[in-house]
């Protein structure tokens, strides 16, 4: 919706519009999803900012679809980054909160499970009705009806705040350091993607092929996201499962760097789709486990999840420069060494098998 409507605002300046409108609504999230975590962590339920995090997204939404400059793009995005980190940094507080350690793997797996049908269904309803403005209201309605079942059904009650600060542990530094330079390597990878199928393939469609292949890396990842959180818990173990996950996703860059066909392409799709179901999952039960105190939780996971969207900052600032002077190879190795490094570094947490 947002590359659309840039178009809308001025076609001449379109790919600067989106890059201003996504960049500036990143940094948003950056500082908005630990300080709601924060917030939350203080309150006794974490239900009032699930709602009310959804109803200001639906207003953001709703400001967006009603833009028709850059400016007015840039604030309504920048509302719906701030206001929807809110409920997400909520909800994935309420998991260690009320999910025993030995189940969190299987329940990660659904919440990773969760967000992959949401983005999705968030594409389908972006398409309701065929415009800017219908797309817009469509989500802003499914974030406020998407809310309301939890917030009926929700008895979660957040842990009591100790006198005593807590500290942050070598574990939790690491487990930083492990999905920021994961998450870094998957945005290398999927960056330039688009140009990458028109430049270096020569594909003659590359937007529908950016297509194909998003909607076969989704239902690659659809069948190990659960099963990974599964296993996991099962065998009782995070950092060999996290391991062998990103070193599959460094295989599926390296496929991209020596396999620049169409069959290579959608075999590297395939091959990512795989890794990070299984990562997306038993990363987060790792995560769970070495947080500092069970009543910082929001914030701490918020803090965590940094690690997530700095890699969407950071990722054209390297990746310009690489394919400038050394072309896409040479970016799809440099992801797959920068994986492979967060991927060995999961085994400096010790205490968590």
């Amino acid at each position: 919706m947002l590359a659309k409507q840039a178009d809308l605002v001025d076609p001449t300046r379109k790919e600067h519009i989106l890059a201003l409108v996504a960049g500036i609504g990143a940094a948003c999230s950056l500082v908005a999803n630990p300080l709601w975590g924060a917030l939350s962590d203080r309150t006794r339920r974490r239900v009032p900012w699930v709602l009310g995090g959804a109803v200001g997204g639906a207003g953001g939404l709703l400001l967006l679809a009603t833009a028709t400059s850059t400016t007015t793009m840039v604030l309504g995005w920048a509302a719906v980054q701030i206001a929807l980190n809110a409920p997400f940094a909520a909800l994935s507080a309420v998991i260690p909160d009320q999910v025993p350690t030995e189940r969190r793997g299987t329940v990660g797996g659904w919440f990773g499970l969760a967000q992959t049908v949401g983005i999705m269904g968030g594409t389908g309803l972006a398409l309701t009705g065929g415009t800017v403005l219908s797309g817009y209201i469509a989500c802003a309605v499914a974030v406020v009806l998407g809310s309301i079942p939890f917030a009926v059904v929700a008895t979660d009650d957040v842990p009591r705040r100790q006198a005593v600060r807590s500290r942050v542990t070598p574990d939790f530094r690491w487990a930083w350091v492990t999905r920021f330079l994961i998450n870094l390597g998957n945005g290398l990878a999927l960056l330039y993607l688009l140009f990458y199928l028109k430049d270096e393939v020569g594909v003659a469609d590359p937007e529908a092929g950016v297509f194909v292949l998003t909607a076969v890396y989704a239902v690659a990842l659809l069948t190990t996201v659960l099963t990974g959180g599964v296993l996991s818990d099962r065998v009782g173990k995070r950092r060999v499962f996290v391991c062998a996950a990103g070193v599959i996703m460094a295989v599926a860059a390296g496929l991209l760097a020596v396999w620049p066909t169409w069959p290579g392409a959608v075999t590297a799709a395939v091959v990512l789709g795989i890794g990070f179901g299984a990562y997306t999952s038993v990363d987060f039960a790792l995560v769970t486990e070495v947080l500092p105190a069970a009543a910082d939780r929001g914030k701490d996971l918020g803090v965590i999840n940094v690690a997530n969207a700095l890699p969407q900052v950071l990722a054209p600032v390297v990746a310009a420069p690489i394919v400038a002077g050394s072309g896409y190879p040479a970016l799809y190795f440099v992801a797959a060494a920068v994986g492979l490094a967060g991927a060995v570094l999961v085994f400096r947490i010790k205490t968590v098998h």
